[in-house]
């Protein structure tokens, strides 16, 4: 096992993965990058690094057969690889994360970063809120983006506050992150200026197919009822009581788009861009809400 170049190693161990058959969408896409996080991680390397620069990098026995162990890991427990690393990065910023919350891989994380949304908001934005926070990192990035702004996050499941507060620490941000346990809006009593919000939106014929790495997750996180609207609807009906008269609610549905039009089919949205596509996160305005 002497000598062996990193670049060798991620590619064995990206035939590992592949061959393994695992499923991925928690922060890659595919065998290679996957691999590529693990050897990284294991090696003790920056998951920036540049491949190029360590290719040739040689790999001394027993990395290897650390490396080969962490990927062993992945194929047998079939879980994220961000919950055997315990660190998941969103827009470049780290979070950690266990098994107690639902890996963070948003897509609002995305129009937060990118000003996106900015538009919509205005001098009197000043109380964010997101809701089903779990882990914190849309929180995070929100006061990230917004300095001037408080941010709650809420969440109904206490260990995912418990994760959520790991990360308002390791960004410094107690004094302007507020984290409370809610079912839904029911102990937010608001007014909020932003609504963020990616709730359990998964539909029960998606969730029954859903291969184990998921299964790994909280499913409190993700189920959303048969038509994956059953959260969206109590939302839908609670929110502009708790929004000012200009607030916005950001919104992510996923791949759920055709439910979600037949449970709303006369609302008036706005479709955000993301890297996924623009049927996946929408805007609502407070009035759009109040004609449901």
């Amino acid at each position: 096992m002497s000598g062996l170049k990193l670049s060798a190693l991620v590619e064995q161990s990206a035939a590992r993965l592949d061959h393994a058959q695992v499923a991925y969408g928690h922060g890659t896409l595919n065998a290679f990058d996957e691999a590529v996080w693990l050897v990284l991680w294991r090696l003790g390397l920056p998951l920036d690094t540049d491949l190029n620069e360590v290719a040739d990098q040689a790999v001394a026995a027993e990395q290897q057969a650390a490396c080969a162990a962490l990927i062993e890991e992945r194929i047998s427990t079939r879980k994220p690889a961000a919950y055997l690393t315990q660190e998941a990065w969103l827009q470049g910023v780290s979070f950690y994360i266990d098994e107690r919350a639902i890996v963070p891989r948003s897509l609002i994380a995305e129009v937060l970063a990118d000003g996106t949304i900015d538009a919509w908001l205005n001098a009197q934005t000043t109380q964010v809120l997101d809701l089903c926070t779990g882990n914190g990192s849309l929180a995070v990035l929100a006061a990230l983006a917004w300095p001037e702004v408080l941010v709650t996050g809420a969440d109904i499941s206490d260990e995912a506050l418990a994760v959520a507060a790991i990360n308002v620490e390791r960004h410094g941000l107690q004094e302007r992150v507020t984290l409370v346990h809610s079912d839904g809006l029911s102990s937010l009593p608001g007014p909020f200026d932003l609504i963020v919000c990616n709730p359990p939106y998964v539909c029960q014929a998606s969730m029954d197919a859903l291969p184990p790495e998921y299964r790994a997750e909280p499913a409190l996180a993700l189920a959303g009822g048969t038509d994956g609207m059953d959260f969206v609807r109590q939302l839908f009906k609670d929110a502009p009581a708790r929004m000012s008269q200009h607030a916005v609610l950001v919104l992510e549905i996923g791949n759920e788009i055709e439910h979600f039009l037949a449970a709303f089919p006369e609302l008036e949205v706005a479709w955000l861009d993301t890297s996924a596509g623009d049927d996946q996160v929408l805007l609502l305005t407070r009035e759009a809400l109040l004609t449901l």
